[in-house]
């Protein structure tokens, strides 16, 4: 599913009309407002979802689907992944990149050093830390300017400076 990216994954039914309860893997939730279909995961098959209408509540997004109007028609896409094509994504910024594009990257410091592969991001309040596995040894590193040197999302290499204590 590389040109799929995901946005959410329906996490419960909302009431008897056929809206569902997501939980937003995106970092502005708001975005919501402007999607117009997502595409499901049903396990079996991708399949395309027009947004009718959406709200907010709490940490969620109350959705409701075009032609899913009642509970049943909805109930068996609990814990199911949404997804949206890369042309309907979000915009990005220079130097910002799609958690997506990053995992799996290969990571060297900037001596050439081979630190492992990129196989997390985790969300902080001031900045996100990736996480560089190799073997069973992880290491985290702030995704700041003074750490992430270069990110070759075509080469598949991230070249990072690793500050005095992080290893």
């Amino acid at each position: 599913m590389g040109d799929m990216l995901q946005v959410g994954a329906i996490t419960a039914t909302h009431g008897l009309r056929g809206e569902v309860k997501v939980f937003p893997t995106t970092d502005d939730p708001k975005r919501y407002d402007d999607l117009k279909e997502v595409w499901l995961d049903t396990g079996k098959g991708l399949r395309e979802l027009e947004v009718e209408r959406v709200r907010y509540f709490k940490n969620l997004v109350i959705v409701k689907f075009k032609g899913l109007d009642c509970i049943g028609d909805v109930e068996g896409y609990v814990k199911k992944p949404l997804y949206v094509t890369r042309d309907h994504a979000v915009k990005l910024e220079e130097n910002e990149y799609f958690v997506a594009d990053l995992i799996g990257l290969k990571v060297v410091d900037d001596t050439g050093r081979q630190l492992g592969t990129l196989s997390d991001v985790l969300a902080t309040g001031a900045n996100d830390v990736y996480v560089v596995t190799e073997g069973k040894q992880e290491i985290l590193i702030p995704a700041i300017k003074q750490c992430i040197l270069q990110v070759n999302l075509e080469e598949g290499l991230m070249t990072v400076h690793i500050l005095g204590g992080m290893l």
